[in-house]
């Protein structure tokens, strides 16, 4: 039982999106006025497509928060987008490879990233799915279904391949699915047969293999396995406390690979010093915070499950860039969520965000049944 309160939604979360949305621009603007201006001759190509991807997200967000039935429990709507998703992934593989990788499909000159829609699709199916099944969680068949379907999308997106994204998709779901009350021996097998298989694949994959061992051991080839680690530092170390000052940075002028999507992070550093990787440290963390307590609050279980997966979503992600960029992590190919250049990221985490902020408008009623 709940209640809807049109525009109740958690204004602090939606503060915290927009202000990320600012820098995002900022920042895209920043790397990219260059790169645009030699292969476009349009310093503000970048720009224009990423304002048109935040308007087509905050689009949605309007028209999620006007939404009064709990439309993220419709099985409809549920099992169309995971069949979508579904399709979308397998249509990748016949679309042509773009730097010998199968992640895009691209239709009437617009191309989107399907992995990205596929993190809110499963989030969506499994809180469905966990609340549906609450009383039967204990049973192994119950889980079969949900461990097939996480485990097809992982399967495909590792195919892609996209190592980062499967990973951190499959780590998602496997926490949703503890807190929908799956027992924790079922959800060890699983995970323990997981880390197998993704280990085998890990070093299956030369390059991977590179990955780790550059980040273990960046002075052994500075100019190689470790050049991106390496630079990704420099940018973050010249910044200082303040910063260069906007526009000034050396290290996107071709010195820092894909400096406007998954080092974006670097060169904000650079340019705005320790204070602003801090701010932007700062918001995410009260992103998680807002994003959790609208989880806390939501009246029915598929709800505080869809509000804690779609912000783990876009945390865990935002935190797996930030540790990547600072050298904590191996490189992942994970952007920055609402700062990083790219619009099928955007639009999807944009459309997650209007999700949670639509559940924040649900209340529980208080009343009891005589």
């Amino acid at each position: 039982m709940e209640i809807f309160k049109p525009l109740s939604f958690d204004k602090a979360l939606a503060f915290i999106t927009l202000f990320l949305l600012a820098a995002g621009f900022i920042m895209v603007f920043s790397t990219t006025a260059v790169l645009a201006n030699e292969k476009y001759h349009q310093s503000l190509y970048f720009l224009i497509q990423q304002i048109i991807g935040a308007a087509a997200g905050i689009a949605l967000i309007v028209i999620i928060l006007s939404v009064r039935k709990p439309f993220y429990q419709n099985p409809f709507l549920i099992y169309g987008l995971l069949a979508l998703s579904l399709f979308l992934l397998a249509l990748c593989f016949v679309m042509p490879s773009m730097a010998r990788v199968n992640r895009w499909v691209m239709l009437l000159g617009i191309r989107f990233q399907p992995s990205e829609l596929a993190k809110i699709s499963l989030i969506l199916f499994l809180a469905y799915y966990l609340e549906r099944k609450r009383n039967k969680l204990h049973e192994w068949r119950t889980l079969v279904f949900p461990f097939f379907i996480v485990a097809l999308f992982t399967l495909l997106i590792l195919k892609e391949p996209d190592y980062g994204t499967a990973l951190l998709l499959f780590f998602i779901c496997a926490l949703m699915l503890y807190l929908g009350g799956a027992k924790l021996h079922h959800l060890g097998i699983l995970g323990l047969a997981a880390a197998i298989f993704f280990a085998i694949l890990l070093f299956q994959a030369s390059y991977r293999i590179d990955r780790i061992t550059g980040f273990m051991s960046p002075e052994k080839d500075p100019q190689g396995r470790s050049y991106q680690p390496l630079q990704s530092k420099l940018a973050v170390g010249s910044g200082g406390l303040l910063g260069v000052s906007l526009g000034f940075s050396t290290q996107k002028l071709y010195f820092l690979p894909y400096a406007h999507t998954d080092f974006i992070y670097a060169i904000l550093g650079e340019e705005f010093g320790l204070l602003g990787t801090v701010t932007i440290l700062f918001f995410f963390f009260v992103f998680l915070w807002r994003g959790f307590a609208v989880s806390s609050r939501a009246p029915t279980l598929a709800g505080q499950l869809v509000a804690v997966g779609l912000t783990l979503m876009i945390g865990v992600q935002a935190l797996i860039n930030i540790s990547v960029v600072l050298g904590m992590l191996p490189p992942k190919g994970i952007p920055l969520p609402l700062i990083s250049f790219g619009r099928s990221s955007l639009i999807c985490n944009l459309a997650a965000i209007g999700i949670i902020l639509n559940i924040s408008q649900r209340k529980g009623n208080g009343r009891k049944k005589t």
